[in-house]
C-alpha cells in the first residue's frame, strides 16, 4: 500500500463569482475533514461577504494582490507574503485591484460551508 497520494483531479468548486477554486484535498475532494488545500484565482473587483470561520486559514500569494479586512484592519498581501488568520475571526476577503490574484488556501480543520459563517448580504 503506498504511503502517499497525488492529486491530479482537483474538485473544481462550482462559483457563480468568476472564482477558480481547485480544491486538492479537504472535504470535497477526498472527505478529509482535517485539513484542506485549494489552489485558488480571484479575477479583479471579486469579493466575498464578511465571515466568521470556525478553522484557521493559512493564505499564500502567488501572484497580484489580496485584501483581507480582518477584526475591522485592512491589510494587503502581495506576491511572495502569506497570513494565518485564527479561527473565530470576523474577516473579509476581496480584490479590488486590476490583475487577477492567484494563491493557495489552506483550511485547517477542512473548510466546510458548516463552519465559513458567511453574513448575509
Amino acid at each position: 500500500m503506498k504511503k502517499y497520494t497525488i492529486q491530479k483531479s482537483p474538485f473544481i468548486v462550482p462559483t457563480t463569482d468568476g472564482k477558480l477554486i481547485e480544491e486538492h484535498f479537504g472535504n470535497a475532494t477526498d472527505k478529509n475533514t482535517q485539513i484542506s488545500i485549494a489552489h485558488m484565482v480571484a479575477p479583479s473587483g471579486w469579493s466575498e461577504p464578511f465571515q466568521t470561520p470556525e478553522f484557521e486559514e493559512y493564505t499564500y500569494i502567488i501572484k497580484g494582490k489580496k485584501q483581507f479586512i480582518i477584526e475591522g484592519e485592512t491589510v494587503v498581501l502581495e506576491a511572495g507574503q502569506s497570513i494565518r488568520i485564527e479561527k473565530n475571526t470576523r474577516v473579509q476577503y476581496s480584490n479590488p485591484f486590476e490583475e487577477k490574484c492567484e494563491y493557495l488556501a489552506i483550511c485547517l480543520p477542512a473548510f466546510s460551508m458548516d463552519l465559513v459563517n458567511r453574513e448575509e448580504i
